[in-house]
């Protein structure tokens, strides 16, 4: 039954996340909430680890939580859950598609879903944010995980604006944000 389970919720996921691995998150919290799994603080974590290890996010965190839910084949299951309507959706589309090129209601629909897919974004950005530098905590101040809001707007500042840094390869910035988080932590 738990294998069941997995496909399904990660079929689900796979089915809606218009927008890749990124869109998936509003739907892996949808599924911590739904079957307890695993919580929101390790789905920021899986988020973490599936962002710098190689492979998409999604496919990451479905065979993350799949293995840890119900071993190896729960790995496979969930993982497959997550790909099976991209599979299917792509097969199909690209029978279609090519009848269809020029259609005014086709590029109309694509425009639509092209937002759909930043709100699905930004909402995770939202989720994570949430996650990341929002701690509990009596007072405003003590709520704010002032940490987390410096390293982030350090590492934006030396990825996006600083010239001799800008082009540096992404896992640089991973690496240099978890020694500064193990160092935050002694």
């Amino acid at each position: 039954m738990i294998y069941l389970s997995l496909f399904y919720e990660f079929f689900k996921a796979g089915l809606f996340a218009v927008g890749g691995g990124l869109a998936t998150i509003p739907f892996m919290k949808e599924i911590s909430l739904k079957t307890g799994w695993f919580t929101l603080s390790q789905l920021t974590d899986m988020i973490a680890v599936s962002e710098s290890t190689p492979g998409p996010m999604g496919v990451n965190c479905a065979t993350y939580v799949g293995y840890e839910t119900a071993g190896i084949l729960g790995g496979i299951i969930a993982t497959l859950g997550l790909i099976a309507p991209s599979i299917i959706i792509i097969i199909i589309i690209s029978k279609i598609l090519e009848k269809f090129r020029n259609n005014k209601y086709l590029d109309a629909a694509f425009f639509g879903l092209r937002a759909a897919s930043v709100a699905l974004i930004a909402d995770a950005g939202v989720s994570v944010a949430e996650l990341t530098f929002v701690k509990s905590g009596s007072t405003i101040l003590e709520m704010i995980n002032w940490q987390s809001i410096v390293l982030a707007l350090v590492i934006l500042y030396f990825s996006r604006w600083c010239k001799p840094t800008k082009k540096l390869h992404p896992i640089v910035f991973i690496g240099f944000a978890a020694l500064c988080g193990i160092i935050f932590s002694l």
